[in-house]
């Protein structure tokens, strides 16, 4: 059964028509059509789909479209400032925290949740907030280095 509704993303409404148990990361990339949020493991486990929902990090690979209905969806795509790398993006490029980039987006997606609550984390911080999220090629370190700088400025 479908269900139309209307799905905010990065402040703009988006009318889009889902099966009830179509998944929000699919409505993203094929409805809405940004595809910055990645597919990894469809299982929760990576964290390469994550978004903010309301300003909090979920896995859109598990979390309903209808069920985002009335509330606020930011992807990586409403993270830039207009044409402008936002801070932790930047920082990313410069530490070396990007590799082969799949992971990227749902690291910056959690860091930005973090920052967005903790103005002042501290290391141990920065490592629960980006824990659901999973690299396999950076080693995390400047990831981590990345996001502290952020955090800094």
């Amino acid at each position: 059964m479908s269900e139309s509704f209307d799905l905010d993303v990065n402040g703009v409404s988006y009318p889009v028509t889902a099966e009830q148990g179509k998944n929000l990361l699919s409505v993203i990339r094929e409805d809405v059509g940004l595809t910055g949020t990645k597919e990894g493991c469809d299982d929760c486990e990576c964290g390469a789909c994550m978004v903010l929902l309301d300003g909090q990090p979920v896995n859109s690979c598990s979390y309903l479209a209808v069920q985002a209905q009335g509330r606020t969806v930011i992807t990586i795509e409403g993270v830039m400032q207009g044409e402008e790398m936002h801070a932790l993006q930047r920082n990313l490029l410069e530490a070396g925290g990007v590799q082969c980039g799949f992971c990227t987006p749902g690291m910056i997606m959690s860091a930005h949740a973090l920052l967005d609550r903790e103005t002042n984390p501290t290391s141990e911080d920065v490592k629960i907030g980006l824990s659901g999220n999973l690299c396999r090629c950076t080693g995390y370190a400047k990831i981590l280095e990345a996001v502290e700088k952020t955090a800094a400025e």
